[in-house]
């Protein structure tokens, strides 16, 4: 594993499985959310964005979690690993719901600057309608992929995968 993306629902747990991956595989990590957002929670202009991710990706080794549909295909042509945490929606409301509690007013680790986590009505809806709209996008997006996709569809065939990969 060289080039990895993980991506799956809001909530999935995608930035605390890379903060725990990524110091055991040797790469560099990059948070989508830190490139899609500036201060203030104003999003980053798709050309920007586009051009700092095409040279993330470029490069030989990393990891980079964050779902960000639109933005897949650059980085499935250059990854050979996906890890899809393809969870319950339920969990990962409940996750949502969880980490706004725990984190309002703070700023997540793997957030831009100058965001504070806060309750988004919209938000929570986007998760709660995935099924219906960014799941369906997302699994024809990964019909091509050709390297490694590991779907793991629960907390526990997550920690079961990195049990047998040696990287509990």
């Amino acid at each position: 594993m060289r080039r990895v993306m993980i991506i799956g629902p809001c909530g999935s747990g995608k930035s605390t499985l890379a903060r725990g991956l990524a110091p055991r595989l040797g790469l560099p990590l990059i948070h989508m959310d830190q490139l899609g957002w500036k201060e203030g929670w104003v999003e980053t202009e798709d050309a920007e964005l586009g051009a700092r991710l095409g040279e993330l990706v470029a490069q030989d080794r990393w990891l980079i979690e964050g779902h960000y549909g639109s933005l897949l295909a650059p980085r499935l042509a250059r990854a050979d690993t996906v890890i899809y945490l393809d969870f319950p929606i339920r969990l990962c409301l409940w996750r949502l719901a969880k980490r706004v509690w725990t984190m309002r007013g703070r700023v997540r680790p793997d957030m831009a600057e100058g965001c504070p986590e806060r309750f988004d009505a919209g938000f929570f809806w986007y998760v709660a309608r995935w099924k219906a709209g960014p799941r369906k996008r997302t699994e024809a997006r990964l019909a091509g992929y050709r390297g490694n996709l590991v779907r793991l569809r629960s907390p526990a065939a997550l920690a079961a995968w990195r049990q047998r990969q040696g990287l509990a």
